[in-house]
């Protein structure tokens, strides 16, 4: 937020047809289930995973089969997504082994994989899971208000774990998360409409509403496809400060359209664009002590999103090989208004306004063989080229300037600055597999890339002394009874260092497929994340605590090797599927984000290494017709192995401390479908999912060795409970009722690291009811 800057390297046509198209593939042979899962398209939720892995994925930027595929992904469809109510990003960590969503409130998202977090923020330091719409890349550092991007009328989400450095860049440290949209049917005419209407307690009404058309303006040659949505739900959060109840409402809306333009069987271009807007009224971050869904600020916290994306990919087969090439702008603004006084426990009143615009430009060239042969190969380049604006209004109240006798401001502002931080990647990738036989082959990928950062502050704004000097009037006797007087400073324009890094990174892996219904792997891969600059590097303590930090010049890269194995197959007739993977990391030079104690300005450091070891486990079964059960988890035993005592001190870690995962996280689903006449269907859902607990945090105060910090505390474990009941009264149209967390838990699943935040901890949503009803033309 205020300390350091990073070098980033970076409804559908199904709706509700899934539970339908569940409970026909229940009552169907095994030869006719095969017969139907032969494209995306006619793949059911319990065809994915029940009918052996036949999904297709796009994981390795080439079509291929799951099952085939030598890492772990977890893949959602459309059907499955809708048919459990996975609307963000919160479910889809909760059915993904090994995946936390370390969320304080909407637009503040940050994923663990693989135990790879030292906090739930990594304020000031690019998250550890790169997040992509389409082949837009919108993760960002933990100070970024980052969007919950729509997910309706998507072909797929897949998720990634294990450094993705070699396809997807620097950014991809721990895994990577992408959300693949439709593209334009040519051949036929579509639409759909989903209505999503809840009641949560303790808070009110939830609406959603979405709806899809596509249609062929030329046949088989070019179509148009849009899809819009809106979102209108009422919070259930109460601020004290502000006076106003269930505060932490959202209003949401946006439209996605393409049009794709296909001339031959082997050209294609498709045109895009997607406007996103994003406004939560207040926080959903609480303050235990006031109550349990009870927060505490003078204005209303804004974590706000306006994304604009413009995308241009053009597809040419050759014969040989096929050429993609991905030309995205993005525009995406976003408001960080954050109340700072629980910094001195609301005893000197100030705030954030940082209001930042991030203008991107991403392309991406790639050759994908489609050669009969032994060998399969891709080669490709990459360009990232981002401006971060940001403006920096630091603010306090009327009634603050009038106790300190402050007259010299014209308004509510005692500090303002402008900046600016460009960061680019430049990259060259490829992969070569090499087949020996249908069962036995090998694959190995470089990527070489450079990444440079700088941050340029511009002239024109002022700094004080103000928070020195209230802060004296507060704690006159910490201050030895001096207030110092006002002082005024204009910021002059200055270039700060260049940050520049250049990496390899490369993996190596082995197939083994001892029949048609089992894959053996095993993989080593490399990720970095790349070099941190702290915009006051060399700054000093403030004059009334001389001991404290000199903020340090920033982080270099931190490099993470992966080490895995893993199984996939499908058994007694594709009666039981099982993905299964082991893993091990190796995490060196670890990037990590500290706070000075006397004023809370972030800064970023290196300290020495972590592993993370563990297993992974996705699990269906249909014992009988119409039954399908299926479970997922991870244990992950993830802590520092090596520090030195310097370390420890700055950053506030201890040696073999845990990471900020928990150890045990998993769900199971389980669904009966039947027949309630000629042509409907009826079906229930149970699912319940398990999170252990974690620390939030480091335990020490960085700077005061030993000395464990007030902020350090731990999540809740929980259990969280889902029950659905539907009916599809025709083909066309499918109604479901549902009740999310059905215990009406409310555990902490978030600690938010720093002081300076009066309401720190995040709770399960209350228990919520609803009715979703979807009709497809």
């Amino acid at each position: 937020m205020r300390g350091s800057l990073l070098a980033t390297a970076s409804a559908a046509a199904f709706v509700f047809l899934p539970t339908a198209a569940s409970a026909q593939v229940a009552s169907q042979s095994q030869d006719d289930v095969d017969a139907e899962t032969e494209t995306v398209e006619e793949i059911s939720p319990a065809a994915k995973a029940g009918e052996g892995n036949t999904i297709i994925v796009t994981a390795t930027r080439r079509e291929a089969r799951l099952q085939d595929v030598p890492l772990s992904v977890s893949a959602f469809t459309q059907e499955e997504l809708t048919a459990n109510g996975i609307v963000g990003y919160e479910r889809l960590a909760r059915e993904t082994p090994g995946v936390v969503l370390n969320r304080p409130t909407q637009n503040f998202n940050n994923f663990t994989a693989r135990g790879i977090s030292t906090n739930g923020y990594s304020a000031g330091l690019q998250a550890p899971v790169a997040i992509y719409i389409d082949e837009l890349p919108i993760s960002a550092n933990g100070n970024s208000t980052i969007l919950d991007p729509n997910l309706y009328d998507v072909e797929r989400v897949e998720f990634l774990r294990g450094p993705q450095g070699t396809l997807f860049g620097s950014g991809s440290l721990a895994g990577a998360m992408r959300i693949i949209t439709k593209a334009p049917n040519p051949s036929r005419f579509e639409a759909s409409a989903l209505v999503d209407l809840g009641y949560t307690e303790m808070g009110g009404l939830r609406q959603r509403y979405n709806g899809m058309v596509n249609v062929p303006i030329a046949e088989d040659t070019v179509a148009f496809r849009a899809v819009g949505y809106y979102r209108n739900e009422d919070g259930w959060v109460d601020n004290i400060g502000t006076g106003i109840d269930d505060a932490n409402s959202i209003e949401a809306y946006g439209v996605r359209a393409a049009l794709l333009i296909e001339p031959t069987d082997r050209f294609s271009v498709k045109l895009s664009v997607n406007k996103e807007i994003s406004n939560p009224a207040d926080s959903s971050l609480t303050n235990p002590n006031l109550g349990k869904f009870v927060r505490r600020t003078d204005q209303p916290d804004l974590f706000q999103s306006d994304l604009l994306a413009i995308n241009a990919t053009v597809n040419a087969d050759f014969g040989f090989a096929e050429l993609v090439s991905s030309s995205t702008y993005s525009d995406l603004t976003g408001d960080f208004i954050v109340d700072l006084a629980g910094t001195y426990n609301q005893l000197v009143p100030f705030s954030l306004d940082a209001v930042g615009a991030d203008d991107i430009f991403v392309q991406e060239v790639r050759l994908t063989s489609s050669h009969p042969g032994p060998i399969e190969w891709i080669i490709g380049g990459f360009y990232f080229d981002k401006r971060r604006n940001v403006d920096f209004d630091y603010r306090t109240t009327q009634a603050f300037l009038n106790q300190t006798n402050t007259t010299q401001f014209t308004d509510l502002y005692y500090q303002r600055f402008k900046n600016y931080t460009d960061i680019s990647e430049k990259a060259v990738f490829g992969e070569l597999t090499y087949r020996f036989s249908d069962s036995f082959w090998v694959t190995g990928g470089l990527r070489y890339g450079e990444v440079e950062v700088q941050t340029t502050t511009r002239g024109g704004g002022y700094n004080s002394n103000f928070l020195t000097r209230g802060y004296c009037t507060v704690f006159t006797a910490q201050c030895l009874g001096f207030i110092p007087a006002l002082t005024i400073t204009s910021i002059q324009p200055s270039t700060g260092l260049l940050a520049k890094d250049d990496k390899l990174s490369w993996k190596a892996s082995i197939s083994f497929k001892p029949n048609a219904n089992l894959t053996t792997y095993a993989t080593v891969s490399t990720g970095f994340r790349p070099p941190v600059v702290n915009a006051r590097a060399g700054l000093a303590p403030p004059a009334a605590q001389p001991n404290d930090i000199t903020i340090p010049a920033g982080a270099t890269s931190d490099k993470l090797t992966n080490y895995e194995v893993g199984l996939k197959g499908s058994f007694f007739n594709n009666r039981f599927t099982a993905n299964l993977a082991a893993f091990y990391i190796d995490w060196n030079n670890i990037q990590v984000q500290a706070n000075r104690v006397s004023d809370a300005i972030q800064f970023a450091t290196n300290i020495g290494g972590a592993v993370s070891k563990g297993f992974e486990f996705e699990l269906v079964a249909r014992p009988v017709d119409g039954l399908r059960l299926s479970a997922s988890g991870a244990y992950i035993d993830a802590h520092i192995d090596d520090l030195s005592p310097s370390e420890a001190a700055i950053s506030g870690a201890e040696p073999d401390i845990r990471l900020a995962t928990p150890k045990f996280q998993g769900s199971a689903t389980a669904t009966y479908s039947f027949a309630v006449g000629d042509t409907e269907t009826a079906f229930v859902t149970g699912n319940v999912a398990y999170v252990g607990s974690f620390p939030g945090l480091f335990p020490n105060v960085p700077g005061q060795p030993n000395v464990q910090s007030p902020q350090y505390d731990v999540t809740d474990e929980y259990v969280f409970v889902n029950a659905y009941a539907g009916v599809n009264l025709m083909p066309d149209l499918s109604i479901t009722a549902y009740v999310e967390n059905v215990t009406n838990n409310d555990a902490i699943t978030y600690v938010h690291p720093e002081a300076f935040l009066d309401g720190r901890y995040g709770r399960l949503r209350p228990r919520t009811f609803g009715l979703r009803t979807s009709y497809t033309f």
